[in-house]
Formats: C-alpha cells, structure tokens, sequence
C-alpha cells in the first residue's frame, strides 16, 4: 500500500510518519507506533482493553511464526466495514491510537516491602 492511501486512512487523527522497518512499514502519530503495514495489509494496535473490541468485529490478530510456533503480537486486521465508511475508520484508528498512549503509560511496580 502506498503512503498516500495510508495517510488518508489516518486523516481522522491527523499528519501520520511511515517508516520503513521489518520489511515492511510502522505507522506513527505523534511519535507512538499505531499500526504496521505487512505485506500490504494495514494492522492497528490493540491492548488488553481494546482487542475484545476487534476480535468482536470480526478482526484477526496479527501472529507470525517464531521457531516452529505462532507468535502473537498486538496488532489487528481492520474491520471490513471500516473501508467503506470513514467514520468506521476514524473509530478504529483512534482505538490503535488510545492504546499506543497505554502501552507508553508509567507502570506501577508492586513492592512488597512497601505497604499499599
């Protein structure tokens, strides 16, 4: 997929960076990975709170093969009616991008010594 075409599906969130890695494309805006391109396909971020959400729609998360089994990893097909209705689109690319945001969130270690 061109970098024209991928613009235009992130229009909704606004000016988007590709960059080439793995052989194929990271999507970035505001300098957070929000999608990869593969192999011509387009997969959005998802977390623990958003995946629920394509695997819902119909979306399959993105696996590749690491020493003999599947590896999966945290992005997801666009759901089909997404294509054919920019609204669809603008939801599920601020979705990815609501999850890039957690993924960078400080986490909070559990320390044992210290009480909560």
């Amino acid at each position: 997929m061109d970098n024209t075409a991928i613009e235009e599906m992130f229009s909704a969130l606004g000016p988007i960076t590709v960059k080439r890695m793995f052989g194929g494309k990271g999507i970035y805006f505001e300098g957070l990975i929000v999608a990869l391109e593969v192999s011509g396909d387009i997969l959005l971020k998802a977390d623990g709170q958003s995946a629920p959400e394509f695997e819902a729609a119909g979306s399959v998360q993105w696996a590749y093969d690491g020493k003999g089994k599947p590896v999966k990893m945290p992005y997801w097909s666009i759901p089909e009616e997404a294509f054919d209705e920019p609204d669809e689109m603008a939801r599920w690319v601020r979705l990815a991008y609501e999850a890039a945001l957690r993924s960078t969130a400080p986490r909070v270690k559990y320390d044992k010594q210290r009480p909560l």
